[in-house]
């Protein structure tokens, strides 16, 4: 004899149904115990009478589903996840199986990958309460920066930090690239390529760094002239262009752009051992072909489509994201700068340049020009010095 198992509710429907067949009820309150309509109670008494206890057993029972994968599938699904997608999570794992020909949905995947014991490579921490802050409600009104320290080549070259914006209103990111470091140079890289590409914002917001923040107390001279805060290149930069810098009080005060670097050290990882990037130039061009389809993938519309990216009218980039120092001309018209005596030449319509203040920029390609206000006295290229980090 056959033996068959039951639910709890197919039992149930059996028992009602045979209260039914021997009067005990009327197929209305059978209908009603089992809380199915009376029509769907008739026919699940029809199916009882046919087949007898099998006629509570649903049809699909036993039967294989028609959209499971097959054994080879599964196992190629298994090897490209262990060999050449090794550490991909399983979002971008799916992804990556659509070129490999193979169209499922994540949550399929994740079951396979489960069922062959392949874990997620991120590790979910539980959640903190945090209070919200919402979004800016326009493109470019604010941008938030930081470096990510990170083994970003895991072993294969050298460790790189890596420096970028984001915008607040729509998770863009503008500008980002690979450093040997967390130095203003790099911040001044990032920003002329996002401000060319995009516009000025009106706002970055920052942490706490050196790069951005100073705690030295202010000379005499900057009391004199009304600031109120002592600035570092970096500060002094962005307010040359009217950005406004917004400190950050933590980490989490600025989660947009760190969530960004949890996203990058997981996908750009997968992305650059996938290429197999050694060099800072290799992992650069890695970087730039992901960018994009980044964006794509992740940027969303802003609350007000209109844009509020301000135009640079005129400002030159090179010679406000760089360094100025001041400096007196001596009375053999020279300059002291970085140990280099600097001799400026004979400038009409001056007569004299002793006892002047002029303004020394150092650009980023280490080439010294010197000011006085707007006029420019003399230029000496490829210097040697060493600049300050922050």
């Amino acid at each position: 004899m056959e033996k068959i198992s039951l639910t709890m509710k197919e039992a149930k429907r059996f028992d009602v149904i045979q209260m039914a067949l021997r009067g005990e009820v009327s197929m209305s309150k059978a209908a009603e115990v089992l809380g199915v309509c009376l029509r769907q109670a008739y026919r699940i008494k029809k199916k009882i009478k046919e087949k007898g206890v099998k006629g509570v057993v649903h049809g699909n029972r036993g039967s294989c589903c028609k959209r499971k994968l097959s054994e080879k599938i599964e196992r190629r699904i298994v090897d490209l996840r262990k060999g050449k997608y090794k550490g991909f999570n399983d979002t971008h794992f799916t992804e990556k199986l659509l070129a490999e020909g193979i169209k499922l949905s994540r949550e399929k995947v994740r079951r396979v990958l489960r069922k062959a014991g392949i874990a997620s490579p991120r590790k979910r921490k539980p959640g903190k309460y945090r209070s919200r802050r919402d979004r800016r409600d326009s493109e470019g009104l604010m941008l938030q920066t930081d470096g990510s320290h990170h083994d970003w080549l895991e072993g294969r070259g050298p460790k790189l930090c890596l420096i970028g914006v984001i915008d607040d209103a729509t998770s863009k990111v503008p500008a980002v690239r690979f450093e040997d470091g967390e130095t203003t140079q790099g911040y001044f890289e990032v920003f002329e390529r996002a401000f060319e590409s995009k516009g000025l914002p009106h706002s970055i917001y920052a942490d706490r760094h050196s790069i951005f923040r100073t705690d030295r107390e202010l000379t005499i001279e900057e009391q004199l002239a009304g600031i109120k805060k002592p600035l570092t290149q970096a500060g002094r930069a962005l307010d040359e262009l009217g950005i406004t810098l917004i400190p950050a009080g933590s980490p989490q005060a600025k989660g947009r752009i760190e969530r960004l670097w949890g996203t990058f050290q997981d996908r750009l990882i997968s992305e650059l051992r996938l290429a197999g990037a050694k060099t800072k130039k290799e992992a650069q061009a890695v970087l730039n072909r992901f960018v994009p389809e980044y964006n794509r993938r992740f940027g969303r519309k802003p609350a007000c489509m209109k844009s509020a990216w301000r135009k640079l009218d005129g400002f030159d980039l090179k010679r406000i994201l760089c360094w100025k120092h001041k400096r007196i001309v001596a009375k053999d018209n020279t300059i002291s700068f970085k140990g280099l005596n600097l001799q400026l030449p004979k400038v009409k319509p001056l007569q004299s340049l002793v006892g002047k203040k002029v303004t020394v920029l150092v650009l980023r390609n280490r080439m010294i020009e010197v000011y006085y206000k707007n006029l420019k006295l003399a230029g000496f290229a490829n210097q040697n010095i060493e600049m300050e980090v922050a």
